[in-house]
C-alpha cells in the first residue's frame, strides 16, 4: 500500500513519516527537496504550486497525507490553499485514493474557543480562518456527494521537536534561549491546551489507517492538563534552567515586533485565541483508539532537547 505525504519535511510530515513505517513499507515523500525518514521511503521531489507535480505525486497512492505548511502569510494563504486542494482533491479522485487531511482550529467561531469540539460551531472570526473553512467545505462536499473518501485531522496549536513556527517557540522558548523575556499575547492567565507534535503524527497514521475513521473530522490527542499560558512558560523556564521571566503584549506592539519578526505581522487577527481560555478536546479520538496525549512534563523535555542538539 502506497502511502504519500504532500508536505514531507515539515514538524507534523517527519514524525508521521516515522509512524507509518508501522503500515506500510511503501511511502512517498514529497517536498521541494525530500529526505528520508525510513529507509525504504520513495523520495518524490516537487513543486506543488505545479498542478501536473500534484497529480504525478498522487498518481499509485492509496492514502495521501497533506501536512504541507505554506508561509503564514494571509496573501499567500488566499492564493495557494484553494487552488493547491483542488488539484489534490482532484487527483485523489482521479487516481482513487483516500485523502488525510491534517488542519487547524482557526475555522471556528469566536465562541467554540473556550472548548473546542468536532460538533463545534464553524464561523472564522478572521480571514485566515475564512480560507480555512474554504478548504473543509471543498473536501467534505465532495465527501456528502460519494465522490471521496477523506477525512480531516484536527490539532490545536502546536507544541514539540521540530516544530520551529509556533508562537510558543519563537515567543518563549527562543526570547529565554536569548536571555529574554518571554513575551505573550492576550493574558497569561488564560488557559491554553496545545497538542505535542509526535501525538499528532501518531493519531494522523492511525485515523489514515482505519477504514471506519473516514467521512469524519477528528481532533488529535491533545492535554487534558488545563495550564495556563503561565505555567507553560514556568514549566519551559524551569526545564531551561532560566527564571521564568514574562513580557506581555499589547495588540499596538505586534506591527512593532513585525519589523524584526515578518510572521508576526500576521497574528493580530488571531488575537482572540489569547485572551479567552483555549481548550481543545479529543475525547471522540481517545473513546475510539483507546490512547491520549503524550504528559507535559515528556513533551517539554523532548522539545528542549531537540533544540539543544
Amino acid at each position: 500500500m502506497v502511502q504519500t505525504i504532500l508536505g514531507s519535511g515539515g514538524g507534523i510530515g517527519v514524525p508521521l513519516a516515522m509512524e507509518l513505517k508501522n503500515y506500510t513499507d511503501q511511502i512517498r515523500l514529497v517536498s521541494r527537496n525530500p529526505k528520508k525518514v525510513n529507509e525504504t521511503d520513495q523520495l518524490f521531489p516537487a513543486d506543488v504550486s505545479d498542478p501536473t507535480h500534484v497529480d504525478k505525486a498522487i498518481a499509485g497512492s492509496d492514502v495521501v497525507y497533506v501536512t504541507i505548511g505554506f508561509e503564514y502569510n494571509l496573501k499567500v494563504w488566499k492564493k495557494t490553499w484553494p487552488v493547491f486542494l483542488e488539484q489534490v482533491i482532484a487527483s485523489c479522485k482521479k487516481h482513487n485514493a483516500k485523502l488525510v487531511f491534517f488542519d487547524n482550529v482557526y475555522m471556528y467561531d469566536k465562541s467554540a474557543v473556550p472548548f473546542m469540539t468536532e460538533t463545534s460551531p464553524v464561523n472564522p472570526p478572521s480571514e485566515k480562518g475564512k480560507v480555512r473553512k474554504q478548504l473543509r467545505e471543498m473536501i467534505l462536499n465532495e465527501v456528502e456527494k460519494g465522490k471521496l473518501t477523506a477525512l480531516i485531522a484536527r490539532a490545536a496549536d502546536f507544541y514539540g521537536p521540530d516544530n520551529k513556527n509556533s508562537a510558543l517557540k519563537i515567543m518563549v522558548i527562543d526570547n529565554f534561549m536569548k536571555g529574554k523575556k518571554a513575551q505573550v499575547f492576550g493574558s497569561p492567565d488564560k488557559i491554553h491546551t496545545y497538542t505535542y507534535t509526535p501525538d499528532a503524527a501518531k493519531a494522523t497514521a492511525v485515523l489514515g489507517n482505519t477504514p471506519d475513521a473516514y467521512g469524519q473530522e477528528w481532533h488529535v490527542p491533545t492535554t487534558k492538563d488545563k495550564l495556563t499560558t503561565r505555567q507553560w512558560i514556568e514549566m519551559i523556564a524551569g526545564e531551561l534552567q532560566t527564571e521564568a521571566k514574562i513580557q506581555e503584549v499589547p495588540a499596538f506592539m505586534i506591527n512593532l515586533l513585525g519589523i524584526f519578526v515578518p510572521v508576526m505581522r500576521e497574528f493580530p487577527e488571531m488575537l482572540y485565541q489569547y485572551e479567552q481560555d483555549y481548550i481543545f478536546d479529543s475525547s471522540k479520538f481517545e473513546k475510539r483508539f483507546g490512547f491520549g496525549a503524550t504528559p507535559v512534563e515528556t513533551g517539554i523535555k523532548s522539545l528542549i532537547m531537540s533544540l539543544k542538539k
